[in-house]
């Protein structure tokens, strides 16, 4: 028992530890647009330097990881472009904004008794405020000297996954490749982007929270207005199919060779 007691000690050291490296490399900054606030974290290249231009990712967290703590939306994520071998291989910019308890990514009605739960996407009302917000700080930077226009990436999880949809439909183009999570859209939307940005769409199979076939209609709606989407369903994952994704050996070769159309 005092083993196991101790070995839980351990770990539990470890963890915090690698939480604290992960707050460190990811600074904390905030983004404010007339009345409102939009906190994020970033993370530059090792030697990092404005005389040279980087590759950007914009990330954008699930439902789980909302608030105001400008911390818990690097839970899921940011480890894989915090990696040494990762950093040194595909040197970039990396933004993870943090949404607050009481919005969301996508413009989209939620409907929690049912399971899978329901959505009902609205682009058409605008976006959400921290979408806007989002929107607003992608557009400043894509302006700044040191990043590499051609090469703005964004990809995301769950809530983050929709997000992703609908940003590229808000931004097409800004946009060179996406990868979206076990999210969901407005097919119409599609139209918008399919031809101009690279996407790799991930979901599983058994996801009882967001439906998969959520996810097979957007990519069923990218073909249809002419692009060429990857597609990975895992047979075997529920919800969390961002851990096999994370885990695909391609998925960063994949991002950091696309450049815009």
């Amino acid at each position: 028992m005092k083993l196991l007691k101790n070995t839980l000690i351990f770990c539990l050291l470890v963890f915090i530890n690698l939480t604290n490296a992960q707050e460190d490399l990811y600074k904390e900054k905030i983004h404010v647009k007339e009345n409102d606030t939009l906190q994020y974290r970033i993370m530059y290249p090792e030697n990092f330097s404005e005389d040279e231009e980087y590759p950007v990712v914009l990330f954008l967290h699930g439902a789980g990881e909302r608030g105001e703590d400008n911390k818990k939306q690097l839970v899921h994520g940011s480890k894989l472009f915090a990696d040494q071998t990762n950093r040194g291989a595909f040197p970039a910019i990396v933004i993870f904004p943090q949404c607050p308890k009481i919005d969301y990514w996508s413009k989209v009605d939620v409907d929690r008794s049912t399971n899978p739960i329901g959505l009902n996407f609205k682009y058409e009302t605008g976006p959400t405020t921290s979408m806007g917000l989002v929107l607003d700080l992608m557009d400043e930077f894509a302006e700044k000297p040191f990043v590499k226009k051609e090469k703005i990436y964004v990809g995301g999880l769950s809530m983050g996954g929709m997000g992703t949809f609908e940003i590229l439909y808000r931004r097409p183009e800004m946009f060179a490749a996406a990868f979206a999570i076990c999210g969901g859209g407005d097919p119409e939307s599609a139209k918008e982007y399919a031809d101009k940005i690279d996407v790799w769409v991930f979901h599983g199979a058994k996801d009882d929270v967001v439906d998969p076939k959520l996810s097979i209609d957007m990519v069923s709606a990218i073909l249809k207005h002419g692009g060429k989407p990857n597609f990975t369903l895992y047979a075997d994952d529920n919800h969390n199919s961002w851990d096999s994704t994370f885990a695909e050996p391609e998925l960063l070769t994949w991002l950091f060779s696309k450049s815009k159309k």
